[in-house]
């Protein structure tokens, strides 16, 4: 598909509202920030320490949920439907109109949550072993999911007029759980770009998008008062002549994206300010026990470290002076890494990391798909189990994101893994909650490569010769992931002499079965007699205590 002589997104001459290209910066002076112990650099966030509940809990649940969900098209609809050719411009076209006339701003309104019963959904997580709950503040497409007094466009006044995040919270709250927020909104200013563009060919090329529209515009219309610019962020982005071809325009953008995402945006001052005030206001408001940042270490350079600093001192002032924040980020450099709790997307490590960690990812996409099979291919519940289990034996915890659609519901398949998650829990969770690594995280081949994000996807199947350990206190828990067929396991690690268990042991029992099993201890390992029923469907633990 050709572009022509103008390139797919090239920007408009004078188009640009003067608020967002005005290199004066409403903090020139350092911004406010709660006053204590940490200070906004790299060097006084080493003091931190990851507090003991976050390590305790090894299991969130995440609500993944903004106006995206409502064309159940998947992940990244508000950049991609502007995007001529691409699955979801298509759907967009074929079902809203083109985007020249019904833009992303018209799906934040249709988002209703009409449906939504938080109560009975938390209920489900809790019954599933989730210790804290995520909710998404915002997402790239820039729509506050809270009661925002810095950005007009959010959930209160537009779309569902309801506060989701505090609705969330004081829900997760009522149940006992901890609550996270997680704010994305700093690629806003370059990934909704695409809403200034026009299809390059067609009937309608050379048409702008809807990303031009203006505040007078939206008079006598349901969003009257708001402006588009400061949804759409205002034109940041331009792309060079000589761009030939769809493929050749998408491949720039990512490059580019890739270079600028951390970066604060070039002549946008007014952007990150803005930023900053929303993401504090966010903290201040809910108080989050977890802020989670979509971004490589800290996103917008001193804004980011301004945040950080705010972020741990107020919490420590909530809670008489001990710091019980956890703030996720990716990508942490050597350097930097202590200064906040990694977080790997759609991966794990593949050893023991020394500091508490964490892996998000969900059982599809992030944002709701409509399936057109009964089955929607999520994770599998006995996937979700093994994977928890290899998380929490490498010292990290798991957050999973179970998708929400627009209605504020979620579908049958869900409900069925929940229901899954919540039948092995109660057996298991000794093993898992409250535990610590062993001296090694297990047995069997590699599984993934490297502690990186996006290797999930790489894993190998589990055998029965995949052992997880945990321990609590003297108390060692061994987990099988798969079970033996041989009716007996061999825990080589354990064998007798071994450094690294040089005690005797005095008992092992299955969780979830009745009574001690029988063993023998040798040079080859220790080697257990199993039932002949297995307790459950998924990962089996044996409970090792010492003499």
């Amino acid at each position: 598909m050709k572009i022509g002589r103008r390139s797919m997104t090239k920007l408009l001459a004078g188009a640009v509202p003067a608020a967002w290209m005005s290199r004066a910066s409403a903090w020139q002076k350092p911004r406010p920030i709660a006053p204590g112990a940490f200070q906004p650099t790299w060097d006084s966030l080493k003091q931190y320490q990851a507090p003991e509940w976050f390590r305790d809990a090894k299991f969130g649940i995440w609500a993944h949920w903004t106006a995206q969900c409502v064309p159940e098209q998947g992940d990244w609809y508000a950049r991609n439907m502007y995007i001529q050719g691409s699955a979801q411009n298509k759907f967009h076209v074929a079902r809203y109109g083109h985007p020249s006339k019904f833009g992303f701003m018209e799906l934040d309104n249709l988002w209703k949550a009409e449906k939504w019963e938080p109560d009975a959904l938390m209920q489900l997580y809790v019954k599933a072993g989730a210790k804290y709950f995520f909710t998404l503040a915002n997402h790239h497409d820039n729509f506050d999911c809270y009661a925002s007094t810095h950005h007009a466009w959010n959930s209160v006044r537009v779309g569902p007029k309801k506060d989701i995040v505090g609705i969330w919270a004081a829900t997760a709250r009522k149940h006992g759980l901890r609550v996270g927020v997680s704010n994305h909104s700093a690629h806003a200013w370059h990934w909704f770009q695409t809403a200034y563009g026009y299809d390059p060919e067609g009937p309608l090329a050379g048409v702008r998008y809807d990303g031009f529209a203006t505040k007078e515009q939206g008079k006598g219309k349901w969003w009257e008062g708001l402006d588009p610019q400061q949804l759409y962020v205002g034109p940041s982005m331009v792309m060079p002549d000589g761009i030939t071809t769809i493929k050749a325009a998408q491949q720039w953008h990512d490059q580019h994206d890739r270079k600028w995402t951390e970066e604060p945006p070039p002549n946008n001052a007014a952007f990150v300010d803005n930023w900053f005030l929303r993401c504090q206001e966010l903290v201040d408001k809910y108080q989050p026990d977890v802020l989670y940042f979509d971004n490589t270490e800290l996103p917008l350079g001193q804004a980011g470290l301004d945040i950080a600093a705010h972020f741990y001192n107020a919490n420590m002032k909530n809670h008489g002076g001990r710091l019980e924040a956890v703030l996720n980020s990716k990508g942490l450099t050597p350097d930097h890494t202590g200064t906040m709790v990694l977080d790997i997307e759609r991966g794990r490590a593949d050893r023991i990391l020394p500091a508490a960690w964490q892996t998000d990812t969900c059982i599809g996409e992030w944002h709701y798909r409509r399936s057109l099979f009964e089955n929607h291919r999520y994770k599998t519940a006995d996937t979700v189990v093994k994977t928890l289990i290899d998380i929490v034996s490498k010292n990290g915890n798991l957050l999973l994101s179970i998708p929400v659609r627009a209605d504020g519901t979620i579908d049958d398949d869900e409900q069925k893994l929940l229901a899954g998650l919540a039948a092995w829990m109660p057996a298991n969770r000794e093993a898992i909650f409250g535990t610590r690594p062993f001296t090694v995280f297990g047995e069997g081949a590699p599984d993934v490569k490297g502690s990186a994000n996006f290797n999930e996807n790489a894993a190998r199947p589990y055998t029965a010769e995949d052992i997880r350990f945990t321990v609590k206190g003297r108390t060692l828990y061994a987990f099988a992931l798969a079970w033996p067929s041989a009716g007996k396991i061999t825990i080589k690690t354990l064998a007798k002499g071994s450094p690294g268990y040089p005690g005797e042991v005095a008992k092992v029992e299955l969780l979830g079965s009745k009574g001690a099993l029988t063993f023998v201890r040798d040079t080859s390992g220790l080697v257990v007699d199993l039932p002949e029923q297995k307790p459950h469907d998924y990962a089996y633990a044996l409970k090792i205590t010492p003499a």
